[in-house]
């Protein structure tokens, strides 16, 4: 159990001679990427009814999230915090300010670098959907209590150290 896994899904695999387990075997409900897209899927789907009334895509709304608790950003820095690729977060960015919901300034000591920051509008339009978000976020955890939660972010985080590309 050197790699941190036990029982049969994950923990015999990485022995010498050992057959891979298939996806069937596993099934679907014990891998845990199919459960994290479907939590994440279902998240995304109750978020849009409210998203759409206020005229705001995900991705807009995952960017002023992400700016509502960071003094400025870069684009590629927003990108690896709101979990987008850059080309889109690119195009996000450049909707957000002809919203009016976002500025874009030049850095002090770097004119080609230009920092992203939520405007007095944007963080009106944020604080406006989060009880939506809190929301969602306290019937996601219904009947989990605060060791549970506190356990869970705990293996999403070792998770993320395994697998992420960047120091964020």
């Amino acid at each position: 159990m050197e790699n941190g896994f036990s029982g049969e899904v994950l923990g015999e695999a990485d022995r010498p001679g050992t057959r891979l387990p298939s996806l069937g075997e596993i099934g679907l409900n014990n891998f845990a990427p199919y459960i994290m897209n479907r939590v994440v899927a279902r998240w995304n789907a109750n978020l849009a009814e409210e998203l759409k009334t206020r005229d705001i895509s995900t991705a807009k709304m995952r960017a002023l999230a992400v700016l509502s608790v960071s003094p400025s950003l870069t684009i590629n820095e927003l990108s690896v915090f709101a979990v987008m690729e850059q080309s889109t977060m690119s195009r996000t960015v450049d909707a957000l300010e002809e919203q009016g919901l976002i500025s874009r300034t030049p850095r002090a000591g770097d004119m080609r670098v230009r920092d992203v920051a939520i405007t007095e509008e944007g963080r009106a339009l944020f604080d406006a959907l989060w009880p939506t978000m809190y929301d969602g976020l306290k019937k996601m955890f219904n009947d989990i209590d605060d060791d549970e939660y506190r356990a869970f972010l705990t293996t999403l985080h070792k998770i993320l150290r395994n697998i992420r590309k960047h120091d964020v």
